[in-house]
């Protein structure tokens, strides 16, 4: 089976945004309330964060069990992993997610200021100065012959997408509008030269944007 590059569970307003403006390490979605993205997901049976029995199951379950499934590595953008733009000041900081991240794999980390990895548990941190191609070969070496999954943000999905490298994706669609920030798209329809795409409603109020490649 060939190894796929994945985009998971990836939230967007109704207006295309992936994230709101004026990200800092207090507000990681800058302005945005992320509760009406993530909600869904938070609901699910499945959500890596639940502590407590119970959770729904159905079409977002299915999803949220589908995001880990047989992913050996991730790559995402320097914004997904924390605020700080530049030259690395120090190395204290070690991403948004504690001493127990939720990737359990190697993550490649795009950066034009490279720093060495780390790991945390079960997860390493690589921190990259590569185009998408390169980051893309080394992420497949790491995972083994199982996917990627590439997590974000949006910048860095469109840079893979116009590189022609992305296989499939799944998109949840929330019904909000944040105005301003990072947007995916103006439309989905955008991609269709690229993609097939299926939109599937749940009753949670999540619209599902799956894609796959021509």
């Amino acid at each position: 089976m060939p190894q796929l590059l994945r985009v998971q569970c990836f939230n967007v307003s109704q207006d295309g945004f992936g994230t709101g403006e004026g990200q800092s390490l207090e507000r990681p979605f800058g302005h945005a309330d992320p509760t009406p993205l993530f909600s869904w997901r938070a609901a699910t049976a499945s959500f890596v964060y639940r502590t407590e029995p119970g959770g729904t199951r159905g079409l977002d379950d299915y999803l949220t069990r589908d995001a880990e499934c047989n992913i050996g590595a991730e790559i995402m953008g320097r914004n997904k992993f924390g605020p700080q733009r530049g030259p690395w000041k120090d190395h204290e900081w070690q991403g948004w997610w504690g001493d127990n991240p939720p990737f359990h794999t190697p993550v490649f980390v795009l950066t034009h200021h490279e720093r060495p990895s780390f790991t945390l548990a079960d997860t390493t941190f690589h921190f990259l100065d590569a185009s998408p191609t390169e980051a893309l070969a080394r992420a497949k070496q790491a995972a083994a012959g199982r996917d990627v999954r590439l997590g974000g943000g949006v910048a860095t999905i469109r840079e893979f997408i116009e590189a022609d490298l992305v296989d499939t994706m799944h998109i949840a669609v929330a019904p909000v509008d944040l105005d301003r920030g990072e947007r995916l798209w103006d439309s989905p329809t955008e991609l269709l030269d690229r993609f097939h795409l299926e939109s599937v409603p749940s009753p949670s109020g999540i619209t599902h944007l799956l894609f796959w490649r021509r």
